[in-house]
């Protein structure tokens, strides 16, 4: 007999077998919850590093840019804006 929600078992009473197979389920799901967690927080953690990192070459890039002499986009949209300013 199929249930309305065919995912979720319909429990009947339980004995003390069912009882401590209901207490092992909840274990075993309880430490694949606190490995998939710890998982979760490493890679947080690990994009964290990885951005920062990204976040570092650019500045670098930027650095580099500067010291070459070049001038960079957002001083050219400025000088771009100004006319536009003064015109209005």
């Amino acid at each position: 007999m199929a249930s309305p929600n065919s995912g979720i078992p319909i429990k009947a009473e339980q004995d003390s077998d069912g009882s401590a197979q209901s207490t092992a389920d909840m274990t075993a799901f309880q430490t694949r919850f606190q490995a998939m967690s710890e998982n979760i927080i490493t890679k947080i953690d690990e994009m964290g590093l990885r951005i920062d990192e990204l976040e570092q070459s650019i500045n670098d890039l930027k650095a580099e840019m500067g010291s070459d002499g070049m001038t960079t986009p957002s001083k050219t949209k400025d000088e771009g804006s100004k006319p536009a300013d003064s015109s209005a």
